[in-house]
């Protein structure tokens, strides 16, 4: 039944279908994917399976399961360029700190994690995108408590998605949702209801994203990415990590900037905090997340950024990233090993 006849529809007289067996229900499951040409979601890992799905229409969660009815969980992601999975340790390094602070322990260490992440992609075939995983405190109960939850679950999913370099500016507003106190805000958790509100919030007054500013009046970050600026002193500025989330991409275009102070295009590279005033009154500014790696912002709350067009050195910045992504060190980057291969 379609929406349409369902609102015609006296709520008395509407039957709810009952599956007779698990037949029927997976022939239903496999409807929606069966006119689908190319699987946005070629691969996912479940703990709670044991092994690596490819049937899109079998790639669920149990209901009972904490993250999903308590938001008690953590997740991370890493991007996947030809092949290539880039800052995949760098990622999950944070991953676990999130999980330590939301008290959620792993059902396996690191090594296993990053191995099953590695052959999941191999078992996709899919050579650009990105990968997601979850640690949950696992299916169990519907009380608030985990303590019935036998035992922590790790999901993981590759997704399909031909990401390009960013290169057209951006409009942004200042968020009227309230940012994330600092303890939910540094960790990387499944409770992004605020984030949601603010991408909405945005999408709702024709800007592309959002920026929220803490309560002391300072810059903190974008819905989920980070925000960076170059003043007129040719100066690079992250806000402080103490209160936001500790990006990867961020934290290596920290690494990686220098490179344009050594050839005398920036004065320096640095994090600090930044009133809203000192922010807007920059050159240039910009977000900067993974699949990006930097979006040109070109005007905030109606007033144009620095002149009103992409930066030069927001541009520099973006190209440092992007060729660190393709063409980078082995450190940043392993070569997955396709089956095929």
């Amino acid at each position: 039944m379609d929406s349409q006849s369902v609102e015609a529809v006296d709520g008395s007289d509407y039957k709810a279908h009952v599956f007779s067996s698990s037949a029927e229900l997976l022939e239903k499951l496999h409807e929606k994917w069966s006119s689908v040409k190319k699987k946005p979601f070629p691969a996912m890992y479940s703990s709670v399976y044991g092994g690596i799905i490819l049937d899109p229409a079998m790639m669920v969660l149990p209901i009972d399961d904490h993250m999903v009815h308590r938001g008690h969980g953590v997740f991370d992601t890493a991007c996947l360029v030809d092949g290539h999975l880039y800052e995949l340790d760098v990622h999950l390094d944070r991953f676990l700190r999130s999980a330590a602070k939301a008290k959620v322990s792993s059902p396996f260490p690191k090594s296993i994690l990053r191995s099953i992440l590695v052959q999941m992609t191999a078992a996709s075939r899919c050579k650009k995108g990105t990968i997601r995983y979850w640690l949950s405190a696992g299916p169990g109960d519907f009380l608030l408590s985990p303590a019935g939850c036998p035992t922590s679950a790790f999901y993981a999913v590759v997704i399909d998605h031909d990401f390009s370099q960013c290169k057209e500016g951006v409009k942004v507003i200042t968020s009227t949702i309230p940012i994330k106190p600092p303890q939910f805000a540094t960790m990387k958790n499944v409770n992004y209801l605020p984030n949601v509100l603010a991408q909405m919030e945005a999408e709702e007054q024709g800007a592309a994203a959002t920026i929220w500013v803490d309560e002391e009046g300072y810059v903190a970050e974008g819905p989920n990415v980070n925000v960076a600026f170059i003043n007129h002193d040719k100066e690079l500025i992250l806000p402080f990590f103490d209160k936001i989330l500790s990006g990867c991409t961020a934290n290596r275009l920290l690494q990686l900037a220098p490179k344009l102070v050594e050839q005398g295009r920036l004065k320096s590279v640095k994090t600090a905090n930044l009133t809203v005033e000192e922010a807007k009154g920059c050159a240039e500014m910009m977000f900067v997340g993974s699949t990006l790696p930097i979006l040109p912002i070109i005007a905030w709350d109606g007033q144009p950024v620095g002149d009103g067009k992409v930066g030069e050195l927001t541009m520099a910045l973006s190209d440092l990233l992007w060729d660190d992504m393709v063409a980078g060190p082995e450190t940043q980057r392993f070569r997955v090993p396709y089956y095929e291969e």
